[in-house]
Order: C-alpha cells, then sequence, then structure tokens
C-alpha cells in the first residue's frame, strides 16, 4: 500500500514536472514569436518612412542634373550604393501623376487639387551605376563644390544581434510574466494553471480556516443537524470509526427550498469540526474553453488534500451535474467537468478526511452516477420548518435585536407558516428598521406582525385615494372573504381585514392566521374550504353591489391552482377518482407540475376542475346571502375605521361593541364553549384547569374477585395507586 502511494506520488511529481516545463517552454515560444514580429515590424515600418519621405530618379535624369547645373550637393552611401542628391534652387521634378514639386531654399512646393500652395520634404537619389571615380569627376567638372561620403562605424554583429534580438525577447518575456501575475492575483489564482490561470480553481479564494458558524447559528433543521453530527464525529475521532472498518462517507448532498440555510448548515459543519472550509459555485467550473472545468475540479481536491482533513462545499452543483444525454448534443465542457467530477470522488482516500458538501433546489436533474452510493452516501433534506423550527429561527435571529416585554415569537411563527429561515431573517430585519423609524428603542409585537404584513402586501399607499363606490366595493370583497371564513368549519380563522391599498397591487386584504401549526397535510373538506373563501369576495360582488371586478384575479387563479391539484394529483376527483395525471418537476422551486395524460383527458380535467370550482362559488353565494345583514354592519365599521381585527369582527356579529375588544390581534377562531379572543375574560378555557399524569392507573377489581383480593393483600405491599394531584 505505501509502496503504490510513493509510486503514485513519484507519478504526481513527474507530471507536475512535466507540466511546469511545458508552461515554460509555451511560455518562452509564445515571447520569441512575438519578438519575431516585432522585430519585422519595426524594420518594415522604418523602410516603409524612408521609402515615404524618399523620391527614386533614374541615374539619367542625375547625369542631366549635373549638365545643367542643378545639383548642390551629393552624399555616397557605400554600404547601400546609393547617392542622395541635393537639388539647387528653382529645380522642378515631376512626379508619375503629374504633380510638378519646385525646390525653393529648403523645401519642396506644390499646387494641390483646390489651387493651393504647399510645401512638402523630399529627399532625391539614385542608384549608382559608375564608379565613384567616374561619378566624382563628372561633380567637379559640373563645378559641384560639395561632395562626401556618410561614415558608419564599425559595429560587432553580436552588439547587433543582442539589440535587435535579446533585449526584446527579455522586454517580452518580462512583459508576459507581469501580466500572468496581474491576471493571477486578480483571479486569485495561483501557479501556471495554463495562460492567465484559467485552469486553477478559484476555491482558494474563499477557503477559511475557521467559519465563525457553529450548530447555534442554525435553527429549525434538527432533521438534518443530526444527520452531520457523525460526519463531524468522525473528523474528530477516526480511529473510532476505523477500527470497526467503518468508512466515512464521501459526500452529503443538500437538498431543499431556497433560503433553508443550506450554505449555513455547511458552513456550521465546517465550524463544528473546525476544519477547513473550502466554498465554491458550480458556476465557478464552467468556462468557454473545453477542459478548463476539469482542470479545475483537479486542482480543487488537490488543494484539498494538503489541507486535509477538511470540507469542500460545491453550491448550486446542479450547474455541473445534470444528467447526460443526447437529446440537445450535449455540452463538452459541462460533461467533462462532471465526469472529472465523478473520478476524483472515485479516487480521494476517504481516511484523509476530506468530505464533500453540495447543496441543490433541483436534485431530479443530477446525474444518476453522481447520486449513488459511494459518491454522495447520503441525502439530507433542508425542508421548510415547523413551527417549533420558525419558532427557533426567530429566537437565533433575534438574540441581538433588543425585544418588547410584549413581543409573541409563538404568535408570529404561527402567522409565518410555509416561510424559510431567509424569509424570518428579513421579517426581523425589517421590524427592527420600523421601530428604528417610528423612534422606538425597543422591537414590539405591532412592528413583528407589521414587518409580516409588509412582505406579504407590500407598504400602504398613503396618496391613493379611491371613491365612495371603490371604498364600498372593496370593503364587501374582503368582508365577503372574512364571513365566508368565518362560517366554514375547516378554514383559519381571520386575523385583520383592512381596505388600505398597498403597493403590491392590492386595495385591499384579509389576513388569515392559523392558530395552530399545521402540517402539508391537508383534507379534501379544508381544500374545498379554501377554495370558498378564495370565492367569497367574487361572490359579495355579485350578491350586494351586482357587478364584477378584475380585484379577484388573484383569488381566482389561487382557486383554480388548488381545485387543479385536487383533480390532477390528489384523487380527489369523482369522475377520475385515484388516477395520477400529473407530476411534480420542480419540487423545491416553483412546485409546478407537467400533465402525464393524453389530451382528450386533459380536457375532461378541465371539465372537471370547473365542476368543484362551481361547487365552492355556490357555497360562497350561499353564505353571503344568508348573512347579508351581518356583513352591511361589519362593512359599515370597516368603512369608518379602513382596518379591523378578527376579534372586533367576531363582536358585531355577536351584537357586542367593538370598541371594547382590547386584544389588538384577536382573531375569529374559538378556544371552547363560549370562549373567544374577543371576550378573553368571559369564560376562563378548560385546558387551563386539567393537569396531565404519567402514573399508571389500574382497572378496578371485578365485584367475585373482590374477597380474594382483600385477603392477598397486605400492610407491607399495598397495591392501590397514588390518587393524582389537581
Amino acid at each position: 500500500m505505501d509502496q503504490n502511494n510513493k509510486k503514485n506520488s513519484q507519478n504526481g511529481n513527474k507530471n507536475n514536472n512535466g507540466s511546469g516545463w511545458r508552461g515554460v517552454v509555451s511560455l518562452v515560444c509564445w515571447a520569441l514569436l512575438f519578438t519575431i514580429i516585432i522585430s519585422y515590424a519595426s524594420t518594415y515600418m522604418n523602410s516603409a518612412g524612408h521609402q515615404a519621405s524618399s523620391v527614386a530618379i533614374p541615374y539619367s535624369d542625375f547625369v542631366g542634373m549635373l549638365e545643367d547645373g542643378q545639383v548642390d550637393e551629393v552624399q555616397f552611401d557605400s554600404s547601400e550604393n546609393i547617392l542622395h542628391i541635393v537639388p539647387s534652387p528653382g529645380y522642378v521634378y515631376r512626379d508619375a501623376e503629374g504633380v510638378t514639386y519646385t525646390r525653393n531654399e529648403k523645401d519642396f512646393t506644390f499646387q494641390d487639387f483646390a489651387g493651393q500652395e504647399r510645401t512638402v520634404s523630399l529627399a532625391l537619389f539614385t542608384v549608382r551605376l559608375e564608379s565613384s571615380e567616374t561619378v566624382i569627376a563628372r561633380l567637379e567638372e559640373a563645378g559641384v563644390a560639395r561632395y562626401d561620403q556618410e561614415y558608419h562605424a564599425p559595429s560587432s554583429p553580436m552588439m547587433l544581434f543582442l539589440l535587435e534580438y535579446i533585449l526584446p525577447f527579455v522586454i517580452v518575456m518580462l512583459v508576459f510574466m507581469l501580466v500572468m501575475r496581474w491576471l493571477t492575483s486578480k483571479s486569485g489564482m495561483g501557479g501556471m494553471g495554463g495562460i492567465g490561470g484559467v485552469g486553477k480553481s478559484n476555491a482558494k479564494v474563499y477557503m477559511e480556516k475557521q467559519t465563525g458558524v457553529t450548530f447555534s447559528d442554525v435553527a429549525g433543521q434538527d432533521e438534518a443537524k443530526e444527520s452531520l453530527t457523525e460526519i463531524i464525529d468522525f473528523l474528530h475521532n477516526p480511529g473510532k470509526y476505523t477500527e470497526i472498518g467503518a468508512k466515512l462517507p464521501k459526500g452529503a448532498l443538500l437538498v431543499g427550498p431556497p433560503g433553508t440555510g443550506k450554505t449555513l448548515l455547511a458552513k456550521a459543519v465546517a465550524g463544528e469540526a473546525n476544519v477547513p472550509f473550502f466554498s465554491i459555485s458550480g458556476s465557478d467550473f464552467v468556462e468557454m474553453f473545453v477542459g478548463v472545468g476539469a482542470s479545475r475540479v483537479r486542482d480543487l481536491f488537490k488543494e484539498a488534500s494538503k489541507v486535509a482533513p477538511c470540507i469542500v462545499f460545491i453550491d448550486e452543483i446542479d450547474t455541473i451535474g445534470k444528467s447526460r444525454d443526447n437529446r440537445m448534443g450535449g455540452n463538452d465542457e459541462r460533461e467533462q467537468t462532471l465526469n472529472q467530477l465523478l473520478a476524483e470522488m472515485d479516487g480521494f482516500d476517504p481516511t484523509k478526511g476530506v468530505i464533500l458538501l453540495a447543496a441543490t433546489n433541483r436534485p431530479e436533474v443530477l446525474d444518476q452516477a453522481l447520486l449513488r452510493p459511494g459518491r454522495f452516501d447520503r441525502r439530507i433534506t433542508i425542508d421548510r420548518p415547523n413551527l417549533a423550527g420558525r419558532i427557533a429561527t426567530l429566537q437565533v435571529h433575534t438574540r441581538n435585536i433588543k425585544l418588547g416585554e410584549d413581543v409573541n415569537l409563538k404568535k408570529v411563527a404561527l402567522a409565518t407558516a410555509g416561510c424559510v429561515g431567509a424569509d424570518l431573517a428579513n421579517l426581523v430585519n425589517e421590524a427592527a428598521l420600523r421601530a428604528v423609524r417610528k423612534g422606538r428603542k425597543l422591537v414590539t409585537q405591532e412592528d413583528m406582525l407589521a414587518a409580516f404584513e409588509l412582505v406579504i402586501a407590500g407598504t400602504e399607499k398613503k396618496g391613493s385615494v379611491l371613491t365612495e363606490f371603490e371604498k364600498k366595493l372593496v370593503a364587501y370583497h374582503e368582508v365577503g372573504h372574512a364571513m365566508v371564513a368565518y362560517k366554514q368549519k375547516h378554514s383559519e380563522p381571520v386575523q385583520k381585514i383592512t381596505i388600505v391599498p398597498h403597493t403590491q397591487g392590492s386595495l385591499g386584504y384579509t389576513l388569515l392566521m392559523p392558530e395552530e401549526d399545521k402540517t402539508e397535510l391537508r383534507t379534501k373538506a379544508e381544500l374545498m374550504a379554501k377554495i370558498t373563501v378564495s370565492m367569497g369576495g367574487r361572490a359579495a360582488e355579485e350578491v350586494v353591489m351586482d357587478t364584477m371586478t378584475n380585484g379577484a384575479s388573484q383569488d381566482i387563479q389561487d382557486a383554480t391552482n388548488v381545485a387543479r391539484n385536487m383533480v390532477a394529483m390528489f384523487g380527489m376527483s369523482d369522475e377520475f377518482g385515484m388516477m395520477a395525471l400529473a407530476s411534480k418537476r420542480n419540487q423545491y422551486l416553483d412546485g409546478g407540475y407537467g400533465m402525464d395524460c393524453a389530451q382528450d383527458t386533459a380536457a375532461r380535467m378541465d371539465k372537471a376542475v370547473k365542476i368543484l370550482l362551481d361547487e365552492c362559488y355556490k357555497t360562497a353565494v350561499e353564505v353571503i346571502r344568508e348573512n347579508r345583514e351581518d356583513m352591511d354592519k361589519v362593512v359599515a365599521y370597516l368603512l369608518e375605521k379602513e382596518t379591523i381585527t378578527g376579534g372586533e369582527m367576531v363582536a358585531i356579529i355577536e351584537g357586542r361593541d367593538p370598541e371594547l375588544v382590547e386584544n389588538p390581534y384577536a382573531s375569529t377562531q374559538g378556544l371552547g364553549d363560549g370562549f373567544r379572543p374577543s371576550l378573553p375574560d368571559a369564560v376562563e378555557a378548560p385546558a387551563k384547569k386539567v393537569h396531565m399524569i404519567s402514573q399508571k392507573i389500574e382497572a378496578p377489581a371485578a365485584p367475585e374477585d373482590s374477597s380474594a383480593e382483600d385477603a392477598e393483600a397486605s400492610p407491607e405491599d399495598p397495591q392501590e395507586p397514588d390518587s393524582p394531584e389537581t
């Protein structure tokens, strides 16, 4: 085993050395190529610039200029066998396009197409066709007083090579190294890792020695924490498990809706284990270059093995872990990254203590090879917290919040059924901000519930003005919801009714708040009651106001969704019975479903949905008509106050003064015979006088055996149980 490890390490070192040398050679080749290109470009530009300012004339024209006395000076260039000519003032040169240039004291002048005179510098030269002695004789004969030969200092070929090639090469190399080091520092990636370090893992940026988060910072996920405790214990005491032959789970997949605390829980595991924590997103592996993602996966596990034991957390793993198929041709880069991740999870040694945690909202799209035992051995569901979990979560988020004495976190937890940890954290923060705006030093219960209403309905529109007819219409609509909910046996109690417009599009709303925590289990009667409550607003519009408005659009949509689920997935239709017509597609996101039936069956399903909706709407209309007088009283009080509680609504219906209701959060829920929150002191709740006992109470003996039991009983061994305390 050790020999194999040594061989593997040696092979790994050889591969690393080979990879390093290849990187250096590649860099040198690139620098040399750029040097050659720069050198030739410089030579070409100098040549082009020289040709642009010089004019070549035939040698015969030069001889004619000498004969005409139009040459002032001549310079010999022996290195290129060229004669540079300085003509006398008044010399005229005509180019191939017919433009005439006239020599003045220093430059040449010409006229452009607009007739304006312009100045240009021209240098005349010609190729020397005769010997230097013959040319000098011609110059003396023509009376040219100045002629000379350019002096070229002797230069070393080695110096020329150094200046033209070695020096530019060194400069290019330095520029390359500085640019790549800058790119590496900007992206947080070390080493070469390809040009700019594109193949290096980004996880090093997010590596933390201590996360500062423990299980005490995570509430409402007791089942998930219990599943992860064993992993923490293994990191602390690996010998206890290896002695019996147990192996550490290689990976754990955290699955749940957004905002439930998957990332926070992963940090808490690292904080409890006190080991380094690598955090990286699945999108960080995907690049436009094929093979970069696989290189980053290799580098991530290589860096993690150096600091083992540690925890590697990949967030949104569905980015690279989607199921492989050929329907859309696939994505080579993504599939290579997934294949490399699978190979790394199979290859790393579990005894080193490298644990892979991953989180996703879409487990249904993950590849089956990724979910099998041996890779992600555990699948931990991080679901929405129940009532106890929400209370614990609120306690965690309010640890640093100054709360008033009237704050009842259980009441807030009841109102926030279905909320996740992120929602509760936002709610607490909004309540604290509201308390500051109101000029208070403490957060009150009013702030907590107002923050909850802010999340579901938005802020109040203070500048919105409704006509009397619109206010009356909205009031009957909302009281219609409340009255139907109050009269329905299986509906939730009414907490608040308001006709104040809010920013999320509602002109008013009716807040239903459960008095006890309900699980996801719902009976058919409860679902039918929910649909009927949604229909209450439209029923009130038709019965009382004899009209219809678009204000019931959201109510109709909600009712239709519930009825469609009852028919398609819950088996609550008389026509289809226990037949599943649809299945969920995104369980933890939008909860939508796809149809699994034929088109004809779907059309029949729509008819069954309409039957349910019509039945519930008929019930809502009956409730409105039977309680029309009570509705008028409640609407009159609502138009005066604009916002009332459920307790005030009950007081109006029962003929009591709603002004005497002291509890500002009283609902329409009855708590016992004759006991209602609107009148809390009327009747004491019977449950307050009951005390539970855990003693065993034996059944009384039969009459015929009473004499025998009396004879067997003794003072030292009494058989009668103690009387329970009351």
